[in-house]
Order: structure tokens, then sequence, then C-alpha cells
């Protein structure tokens, strides 16, 4: 793991504790950090020793969003796009300290649950510089915040404070400042007690189907039924439990 890393990994049992290591730059996104990303959710996604993953960033934020001065040099971020567009195949946390603005914010959405540090600023501010968030943001917002508070923020530019976002279902867990790593490990490390293969099938699903009519849901779920239900883990489950010990997942 280097220091000069713009994306930094570290396995905390079935956990991957994946850090935005920009510092200097607020942890904008440019080349090296797009493509550092997509390489550690890969390695989330394709271990099956993992089961979900903490997303944070260094220093003083989360992410400012893109970086311009690289973007101008023509830096490739469409892997980082890539991944704000699909996100993760295993639930990922997002834990936030300091702020998460403009694509920094919708680099957020992209995870499945926020945990933010007390005071910290989130905010989609593109339209007060020309602008509009086209990087998932005005899609996701209204779903998880309502329709009346994604409109506000997207067309005052203001930013909502941690407290808030837990009021209107953004946050799901408000940190004391300098915590937001720790209470999000702690949540991750709830949900990789649980089956990984049933844990990621659930997370898919969810995302999947907002929206969608009963029997779409049905046609969408039955493949993800027949590889759950007839795995090793579906196996193990009511195995441990009848013996009353803690089962032995292998994520196949």
């Amino acid at each position: 793991m280097s220091d000069e890393a713009a994306v930094l990994t570290e396995q905390r049992g079935r956990v991957l504790l994946i850090t935005l290591n920009r510092p200097e730059a607020m942890n904008s996104i440019n080349g090296a950090l797009s493509a550092g990303l997509v390489a550690a959710v890969a390695q989330l996604d394709s271990d099956p020793g993992l089961t979900a993953g903490v997303l944070t960033g260094a220093g003083r934020g989360f992410c400012a969003g893109m970086d311009l001065k690289a973007f101008a040099r023509g830096e490739d971020i469409g892997p980082m796009m890539q991944f704000i567009r699909h996100g993760a195949n295993k639930p990922l946390i997002g834990a936030i300290e300091g702020f998460a603005l403009a694509g920094g914010l919708e680099l957020a959405l992209a995870c499945d649950l926020l945990v933010a540090a007390e005071g910290v600023k989130l905010g989609i501010p593109e339209v007060g510089v020309g602008l509009f968030a086209a990087g998932g943001g005005l899609l996701r917002l209204p779903s998880r915040v309502g329709y009346g508070k994604a409109m506000e923020m997207a067309i005052t530019a203001d930013p909502i404070t941690a407290e808030e976002g837990l009021q209107v279902g953004l946050v799901a867990r408000v940190a004391p400042k300098g915590e937001a790593v720790d209470v999000a490990m702690g949540l991750a490390e709830r949900i990789a007690r649980n089956a990984p293969l049933a844990v990621a099938a659930s997370k898919q699903l969810i995302r999947a189907t907002q929206g969608v009519t009963d029997d779409e849901f049905y046609k969408l779920q039955l493949p993800l039924q027949v590889s759950v239900f007839s795995s090793d883990d579906a196996k193990e489950g009511p195995k441990a439990f009848a013996e009353k010990r803690a089962p032995d997942w292998t994520g196949t």
C-alpha cells in the first residue's frame, strides 16, 4: 500500500476499507483516483472473502467532485462515471467527514448507506456555477430525500447538514466528528455477519426494482433466488442454526 496511491485499500475481516487519498486536492476526481476506485471496487466484488465495503476520504472531507484541472488536461475519469452509474455489486457504505459536494455527493449516492459525521455538508451546488448535477444526483436524490427536498437542493445550490440528511433519509447514521469510519465499519461488520450471496442479492434487488411492477419484480428475483437458495451458504445457515453456532460463510 503506497502513500502516493490515489486510492488505498485495507481488508478488515470481511470488510474492505477504501480510502480516497488526494487530501491536498480535497479528494477531487482525477484519472488516478477514478482508476484506483474502480480497481478497489472490483477487488471488493470479486473476493468471496469480502461481504461489504466502506468508502471514505482522507483529510478534511469526503470528495469535492471533479478535479477541473485534471479534466482540462484530458485525464480519463470514464471508469469513475461508470461506477457512479452502476455502483458495486456488494454493499458499500460511505463514511463522510467534512463534506460531500457536487460530484462528491453523487459519488456518495453510489453507496448503499451513508454514515456522516456531525455537521457534514451534503449538496449539489452546480447551478451556482452555470452547470447541473449530471452524475446521477438528479436521478437518485428524489428517491433518497423526497421530491421537495431534492428539488430544493438542486435549484438553490444550498447544502444540507448530516443531521438534516438523517431526518430526510439520505443518511443512515450520524457519527461524532472524526468517527464516521468507525461507525461505518461497525455497520459493515454487522452486515458481514450475514451470508454474502444473500446480502448481495438483497442489495441488488432493492436497487434494481424501485418503481417496477410485482410481475417485473418476481422476474428479476427468480435467477437470484435460484442461485442463492441452492448455494453452500444456504445449507450452512440452517445447519449452523440447528447446531447453535456461528455460520462459516464461504460466499459460494
